[in-house]
């Protein structure tokens, strides 16, 4: 992968619709060049998927809820029942199994408060694999975005880096330290 790649991908992240032709324009190539890389990148996996991004309040679901559940047991079999739980709710937009106090962290998007009751007593907490649910709804989103930070596929120009390096740690020009 090359600079080229990642700008690329920059870009559809930010613009999935983008045609060869734009992307032509932002990353430098040619509209043919874009297009063999784009399939080169889908080809890989490295381009997972393109959808719309919806806007969950226009369409009724003001709530977000991240939900920490702890099994009931530690098995295999248990963990299997949880994960088919899961993967039924289409409420759930992530779930994610963790170390620490609980087990999983799960993101859920509801309409209202009485769909989210509804959810934790009667589906959550009654499943024979779930011991405890504990429950944070988010009162302000601070970010959201989907883009994954590619910083780190880009090389690095090691001529400026040094420069603000050794800039930050020279004494200033025209004052001299006192020795003590």
């Amino acid at each position: 992968m090359d600079q080229f790649d990642v700008k690329l991908l920059q870009a559809l992240q930010s613009d999935g619709r983008l045609s060869n032709f734009e992307l032509a324009d932002v990353v430098g190539l040619s509209a043919s060049q874009c297009s063999r890389r784009r399939a080169a990148l889908e080809n890989a996996g490295t381009i997972a998927s393109y959808h719309a991004h919806l806007d969950r309040e226009a369409l009724g679901l003001g709530i977000v809820v991240f939900v920490q559940v702890t099994l009931a047991t530690h098995s295999p079999d248990n963990s299997r029942r949880f994960l088919k739980l899961i993967e039924s709710l289409d409420e759930v937009q992530e779930a994610y199994a963790l170390t620490g106090e609980a087990d999983y962290l799960i993101k859920v998007t509801i309409t209202d408060l009485k769909a989210l009751s509804r959810l934790l007593n009667e589906v959550f907490l009654p499943h024979d694999s779930v011991a405890h649910v504990r429950s944070s709804i988010v009162l302000n989103r601070l970010k959201q975005t989907s883009q994954l930070p590619l910083g780190h596929l880009m090389p690095a120009d090691n001529s400026k880096a040094g420069n603000a390096r050794s800039r930050g740690n020279a004494r200033p020009r025209g004052k001299r330290m006192k020795a003590k």
